[in-house]
């Protein structure tokens, strides 16, 4: 038996416990800049969250295997929007209701991310000078949640901050590291499995990667919703999705060209696009219903059949 096979269960656990303290490090450190509690989940705990697919695709590139980065951040997205937000709301066991700035503004950068996405990736691969038209894009969007915060502090947390949480800041960053670990661990876990069970290679690049990359995702979700913070779950997961789109190709083309499997770009990467705009128009009511929730597992599970067939 691979011994990778044997740290699923004590890499989950660090991973679990980490995601944890990180949540409640940034509902601290996000209270101390007024920023309000979607913002912290968009700005603070999606990028945290997403640090693990940034640095295997960075290694991937390192390691001549670049093909596995367009497929994890496409994986990542439809299993953040569909997976993900299916069981943050199962696990909420009410409806999730959205603010209006969720509605009219940060879902729009996530679907325009994806559209930037699908301009630089159509052609089968991705160069610095086109993925650093992503980078730009990303930092708008921080100066704009930035400002935002600043121009809107009445939408703060419940959490009161005044004085700068050093002790916060040094738990976040020691729980990120414990993320990324963790993760990792987790990640080559599963892979491990996989292998001894014979899944095929396309289910293990598109989903068992993707799958593991977006653990975090999910356990800081389960704990900012068993703390009443359900809105930072799906703030969470926007934020996940606009960093996967727009930095990890942005930062990994400056390593090396990305290239890009035909397969993604005529089936994976319109079924994220697909699934973007279905999550936009669900939404639109500001709110996301248990039973709404179910139907995006059960639209991840034949997204998944799909992959294993073709």
């Amino acid at each position: 038996m691979n011994w990778e096979m044997l740290l699923f269960v004590p890499a989950l656990a660090v991973l679990l416990f980490s995601a944890r303290l990180f949540t409640r490090s940034a509902v601290l450190l996000g209270a101390w800049m007024r920023l309000p509690e979607f913002v912290i989940g968009i700005f603070i705990v999606g990028i945290g969250t997403s640090l693990p697919e940034l640095i295997s695709g960075v290694l991937a590139v390192l390691k001549g295997s670049s093909e596995i980065i367009p497929g994890n951040v496409i994986g990542a997205n439809i299993a953040n929007l569909l997976m993900v937000t299916g069981f943050a709301v199962a696990i909420n066991r009410k409806p999730i209701t959205l603010g209006s700035s969720y509605i009219n503004i940060d879902l729009h950068f996530m679907l325009g991310g994806f559209f930037v996405l699908f301009l630089i990736a159509h052609d089968g691969q991705i160069t610095f000078s086109e993925g650093f038209f992503g980078l730009v894009i990303f930092v708008l969007y921080s100066v704009f949640l930035i400002r935002g915060g600043e121009e809107n502090p009445k939408a703060s947390t419940d959490v009161s901050v005044t004085s700068f949480p050093k002790k916060a800041v040094a738990l976040l960053l020691g729980a990120a590291v414990g993320i990324y670990f963790g993760a990792e661990y987790t990640v080559r876990s599963i892979g491990a499995i996989a292998v001894a069970l014979q899944i095929p290679p396309a289910i293990i690049a598109l989903t068992v990667l993707s799958l593991g990359t977006t653990l975090p995702e999910l356990v800081v979700n389960i704990s900012a919703i068993r703390d009443g913070k359900a809105e930072m779950a799906i703030g969470n997961i926007l934020g996940s999705c606009v960093f996967n789109t727009l930095v990890i190709p942005g930062v990994t083309s400056a390593v090396g060209v990305i290239t890009v499997p035909v397969a993604l770009v005529s089936f994976s990467l319109p079924v994220m696009g697909a699934a973007g705009i279905f999550f936009y128009l669900i939404t639109q009511d500001k709110k996301i219903s248990v039973w709404e929730g179910l139907m995006f597992v059960f639209i991840y599970l034949l997204f998944l059949m799909k992959t294993a067939v073709g």
